[in-house]
């Protein structure tokens, strides 16, 4: 396949100008130089924004005490720091915690915190909705809305922290130490606005997310996979769900275009890929469809010659769905199957599936609006929009 275009940004999105400032959240670090230099402002006023708005949190220019009170005062006048509007937050039983987040044109997405003892795992979206419309999740029956912009993906990082109490992030016991470009939408298909957010996202002088701790999943855009390893580095975790072209490309329709011989080519020549930095593969368990015996013996042929390990993904139900969980035994015997062949295969531990927030549950009441609708609200439909 030579097919390197994501899919076109109809709907982009806008850029944040409410009340007419502009937002210096998603530049980075020579755009924010550039926005400043406009202003006639020197280079290392943009080193110390950068300290204030990604590894101090602030949001307010008058708190920023490194500069000097004319500069704060001008700057207040000309732009903001602003995460998306929380319009709804909700806390599992477990302790997973579910963010709806409204951006500058009205659309949203949601965002899940998962923790646990040795981690804090923040599932992030990188859509409004989503392209696959894969048959076992919840995200792909809303249509596809529009991409998110690099503010709004590293937005709801920011937004966790708020909402954890992590600015300035803690050098140790942090709550939030893991991201997985999980949640509603394609990354890859999203490509440009994510990697610009994951970069953000890692440096050092800012949220300082080692790229060890990053994971994208993808439904299997092969054509952008080898990308995502040579520019970013980060972990890659790949939707498999089913060891046939004929099941596949049921349950998960992009398997039509990169069919799963392309896909598992792509992912023996994953840049990176060792047994120190195994690829990820999710399978959920459907019962009777991909949970037998045989399913797991050819899935072990499957991943021959890859660094590999197998996330088992008890299937999480949601309201309409056509699918039931495998039984507890038979996601026992598919996983041993596995493990003996020398390939890691832990059980997913389903968490926040009271609030909707486990793997597959998460959708949004956003929908694709008319151009005319889309225009009113400042955002063009053409694509042209860049993000802030």
């Amino acid at each position: 396949m030579t097919d390197m275009k994501p899919v076109p940004q109809i709907f982009a999105p806008p850029v944040d100008r409410a009340d007419g400032r502009l937002n210096l959240v998603g530049m980075d670090r020579a755009e924010l130089t550039a926005v400043l230099a406009e202003e006639g402002l020197e280079p290392f006023r943009a080193r110390q924004l950068w300290h204030w708005i990604y590894h101090r949190g602030v949001t307010d220019f008058a708190e920023m005490t490194t500069l000097a009170k004319p500069v704060r005062e001008r700057l207040a006048t000309r732009f903001a720091v602003r995460r998306p509007a929380v319009t709804r937050a909700e806390t599992s039983a477990d302790g997973t915690r579910k963010w709806l987040l409204r951006f500058v044109d009205g659309q949203e997405a949601e965002t899940v915190h998962i923790p646990e003892e040795d981690r804090g795992t923040l599932c992030v979206s990188s859509q409004v909705g989503c392209t696959l419309a894969c048959k076992f999740c919840h995200t792909g029956t809303q249509p596809w809305v529009r991409n998110l912009g690099p503010a709004e993906i590293v937005g709801q990082v920011m937004t966790a922290r708020d909402a954890l109490g992590e600015w300035p992030a803690p050098r140790e016991d942090r709550q939030l130490t893991n991201i997985v470009l999980m949640g509603m939408g394609e990354p890859l298909y999203n490509w440009d606005n994510v990697a610009k957010a994951m970069r953000i996202a890692m440096d050092h002088e800012g949220l300082s997310v080692s790229r060890r701790k990053i994971t994208l999943s993808t439904a299997g855009v092969v054509p952008m996979m080898k990308r995502c390893g040579e520019e970013l580095g980060i972990q890659l975790a790949v939707s498999l769900h089913a060891v046939t072209d004929e099941l596949r490309d049921v349950l998960v329709p992009l398997n039509k275009k990169y069919p799963i011989a392309e896909l598992m080519q792509a992912c023996r020549d994953y840049p990176g890929a060792s047994n120190a930095r195994r690829i990820t593969f999710e399978y959920v368990m459907l019962k009777g469809v991909n949970d037998s015996p045989a399913d797991a013996r050819a899935l072990v042929r499957l991943l021959d010659g890859i660094p590999a390990k197998v996330n088992l993904i008890p299937f999480n139900a949601w309201p309409g769905a056509p699918f039931e969980c495998s039984s507890n035994n038979a996601i026992r015997a598919f996983g041993d199957i596995v493990n003996a062949a020398g390939y890691s295969s832990p059980v997913r531990q389903p968490r926040g599936r009271d609030i909707l927030a486990a793997c597959g549950q998460l959708k949004s009441d956003s929908v694709r609006r008319r151009k005319a609708d889309l225009a009113a609200a400042g955002a063009p439909a053409d694509g042209s929009a860049a993000a802030a």
